[in-house]
């Protein structure tokens, strides 16, 4: 009788303030869940759990606020891969002959790329409108750019007679290491927040100089269990991808690692990441890339609880951690849609064929495609970084410099139509191919951006301003007249002299201003 009694109890008081709680927090989870179809969140879902676990936490609404509030970076490429204008950056790495994957590894003794100057660079992201920029630390080659204490014990030697065999070293494998000894991150951080730029810092998770880092992902070393070490994801077809990635060669054979060196890889990994939230002050962003397997996922998972006491508002990228991350990036595209998820969003898309440095000045794509792509993901609730690589002497292309000042000049000019705005609600975020909407967070203000300028008349079939708005052309302080009609929504009219008031170069899109 007396179990019947705590039984109803505990169904009737204790159960329901239990499910309430699971609620809240699946309801708190789904705002951090990964589009299903992200193609990097496949790589991982079959061994990340989808609810991360109690000990850790994301990045605090304010973050999150603020991230929204962007809407404009850059992303810089820049590594050993800059000094020889290697397009892919790291990637043709894993397709060189032996003697000359060693002479790749080996550039870092005497790279001095003395034209780098971190105050340049910042000036140039602030004269270009940018909010952020997001720089390489370290990519897949494994050279860090910044003053890191770790050190390299395993690596191969890729000219050791009778083939590439695997050496002891002791070394960081770092830009402290040659002739350079300057510490870039430190530099470009420092410049950063001179100017209020927000700080987002790249960093790969796999390692391709440190040989206990093999076999993950697509290291130049695979072993005999790469198949469940080095999970590459659902869409993996193992001889074509082995064949694209490594040439027809293939990749080189090892051992697997030992526990020792799995151990050390991961404690390493933790290390670096660790110095980068500790030694460089506040920081926005951390960008990771690529990911790891199974095996070795319960070492990640404790870094990324680590990493989160030590700052926790930094927004991570959700590259190789799932729905541990804060956002994520659609790369080389812009959704085509406003994304069926409430994770944050920053499209990464190259300037030129690729993120590293654009030696051909008619393959950058233009200030127009810039500032069309940053609208276009504002109206969806997104953000835009656009991709630019410096070459091995840290200088930037000049047309490259030029259509980002241009992009600068027009963001200058129709900035509040941008910057802290969010997306129209439902799908009123377009009309037709050539009109995108974004909207003040006080819903005080709707803006219309038209990809072609409307000749006599705009007309906006899914505006209906209140009576007595004020309508504006963003750049000319004429006030327009307007009409509005249940049938044909609203028609502004265009004096023959507007397009005047806006000087040409800024003509890249046209926004108008709409009190509501």
């Amino acid at each position: 009788m007396r179990n019947s009694v705590i039984k109803i109890f505990i169904a009737a008081f204790i159960l329901p303030f239990v499910i309430q709680a699971q609620t809240r927090s699946n309801e708190e989870n789904a705002k951090h869940y990964l589009p299903k179809t992200d193609k990097q969140y496949t790589y991982t879902s079959g061994y990340i759990e989808e609810n991360p676990v109690a000990e850790y936490t994301w990045a605090s609404k304010e973050a999150y606020e603020a991230f929204d509030d962007m809407k404009f970076g850059v992303r810089i490429h820049w590594g050993l891969y800059s000094v020889i204008k290697q397009e892919k950056e790291s990637w043709p790495l894993l397709k060189l002959p032996n003697e000359q994957k060693q002479a790749y590894f080996d550039m870092y003794k005497t790279w001095n790329p003395t034209g780098f100057n971190a105050d340049s660079w910042m000036e140039l992201f602030k004269e270009s409108g940018m909010k952020m920029f997001a720089f390489t630390t370290k990519h897949h080659e494994g050279f860090s750019l910044f003053d890191t204490k770790t050190r390299v014990k395993k690596r191969v030697n890729y000219t050791a007679p009778g083939g590439p065999v695997i050496e002891d070293c002791d070394v960081a494998y770092s830009i402290m290491e040659g002739p350079f000894k300057r510490d870039i991150v430190k530099e470009l951080t420092d410049a950063a927040r001179k100017r209020d730029i927000k700080i987002d810092l790249y960093y790969s998770n796999p390692d391709w100089y440190d040989a206990d880092f093999r076999p993950y992902v697509w290291h130049p070393l695979q072993t005999p269990s790469s198949a469940t070490l080095a999970v590459r994801g659902k869409d993996y077809k193992p001889e074509g991808a082995i064949e694209s990635h490594y040439g027809k060669n293939g990749p080189i054979m090892a051992p697997d690692p030992t526990p020792q060196e799995v151990e050390r890889a991961m404690l390493r990994h933790r290390e670096q990441l660790k110095e980068l939230l500790t030694n460089y002050g506040k920081i926005d962003m951390i960008c990771l890339d690529m990911w790891f397997g199974p095996a070795v996922w319960h070492y990640l998972r404790e870094t990324m609880i680590e990493l989160r006491k030590i700052q926790p508002d930094v927004m991570f990228r959700a590259r190789g951690i799932g729905n541990y991350g804060d956002y994520y990036t659609p790369e080389g595209f812009v959704p085509g849609a406003k994304e069926n998820t409430q994770v944050p969003w920053f499209v990464i898309y190259p300037l030129g064929r690729t993120f590293s440095y654009e030696a051909e000045a008619d393959k950058h794509k233009g200030a127009k495609w810039v500032v069309q792509n940053i609208v276009d993901c504002a109206a969806k609730g997104g953000n835009f970084m656009v991709g630019v690589g410096p070459d091995g002497d840290g200088k930037f292309h000049p047309t490259a410099e030029a259509q980002l000042k241009q992009t600068g000049k027009w963001l200058k000019t129709n900035g509040e139509a941008i910057y802290g705005t969010r997306a129209r609600e439902g799908e009123h975020w377009k009309e037709g191919d050539s009109i995108r909407f974004t909207r003040s967070k006080d819903h005080k203000t709707l803006y219309a951006h038209s990809f072609e300028w409307p000749n006599k008349v705009f007309n906006l079939k899914t505006v209906q301003p209140v009576k007595g708005s004020k309508i504006y052309l963003i750049g000319s302080n004429q006030p327009l007249k307007w009409k509005y009609s249940t049938k044909k929504g609203l028609t502004i009219q265009i004096p023959d002299d507007l397009k005047t008031a806006i000087p040409a170069e800024e003509q890249l899109v046209y926004t108008f201003k709409i009190a509501q």
